[in-house]
């Protein structure tokens, strides 16, 4: 992962970002999904490069997203943190989760 951001040149506050955002996301997985797989892209769109994790799973799903995007909201026992702290993080956030079927969560850092 570390390795992704500083091979387009991301400076240290910009892995950071990358690194807590993935760290957060992967834990969603393995919390409540018992587990999903993490892609990494580069991304290059007008002129600019970037890294893309995508996150999917096939676990329950999210009943609630706007409720689940809410800081402090939590349906186990964690402090509800951390959909929106990535989404605070990336500069494109999607999340799009089907309940019974799964989530799947795009997450964006263009490098500056």
């Amino acid at each position: 992962m570390d390795d992704a951001g500083r091979a387009i040149g991301f400076g240290l506050v910009d892995q950071t970002k990358l690194m807590t955002a993935a760290s957060e996301l992967a834990r969603n997985i393995v919390l409540y999904a018992n587990g999903g797989t993490m892609t990494i892209e580069h991304a290059r769109a007008a002129g600019r490069s970037g890294v893309r994790l995508i996150f999917e799973d096939g676990g329950p799903g999210i009943a609630d997203l706007e409720r689940a995007m809410q800081d402090g909201y939590s349906t186990g026992k964690g402090m509800g943190l951390g959909l929106p702290g990535a989404k605070r993080l990336a500069h494109e956030f999607a999340i799009a989760s089907t309940p019974g079927v799964g989530t799947r969560v795009t997450f964006m850092l263009w490098k500056r």
